[in-house]
C-alpha cells in the first residue's frame, strides 16, 4: 500500500517536483545526469532522489556501475484521487453556499 503522507511530503519540495518532471520527460537518468540540470551537487540530488524513492515515486535500476532512476507514475494516482475528492466536496458545497448568501441578501 502506498503511503500518501510520504508522497505529499516528497512532492512538497520544488526541486523534487522538478526532478520528477525531468524523469517524466526522459527516463532513465543517472544522478550525475540529473545533477547537471540543477544548481546543486550530485549528493544533493541523491538526497532528493532517495526521498522520492522512499515515497515510491522513483525506481532505481543498477546497470553495471551506474544507478539509473526512473519515474514510477502509479503512486501519483493517490494525488489524483485526493484532488478529485476535494473537488467533489467543493462541487457539492459551493452551490449551497451561493444559495445561502443569496437568501441572506434577500432578507
Amino acid at each position: 500500500m502506498l503511503n500518501a503522507e510520504r508522497i505529499f511530503t516528497a512532492i512538497g519540495d520544488p526541486l523534487r517536483r522538478d526532478l520528477l518532471e525531468k524523469l517524466a520527460k526522459e527516463s532513465p537518468k543517472t544522478a550525475t545526469q540529473l545533477a547537471e540540470l540543477f544548481p546543486i551537487t550530485r549528493q544533493g540530488v541523491l538526497k532528493h532522489l532517495n526521498a522520492l524513492q522512499e515515497a515510491g515515486l522513483v525506481t532505481v535500476r543498477i546497470s553495471g556501475r551506474e544507478k539509473r532512476y526512473f519515474l514510477t507514475p502509479e503512486p501519483l494516482s493517490v494525488l489524483s484521487d485526493w484532488a478529485k475528492s476535494v473537488g467533489d466536496m467543493w462541487d457539492e458545497r459551493l452551490p449551497r453556499l451561493k444559495e445561502m448568501l443569496e437568501n441572506e441578501r434577500k432578507a
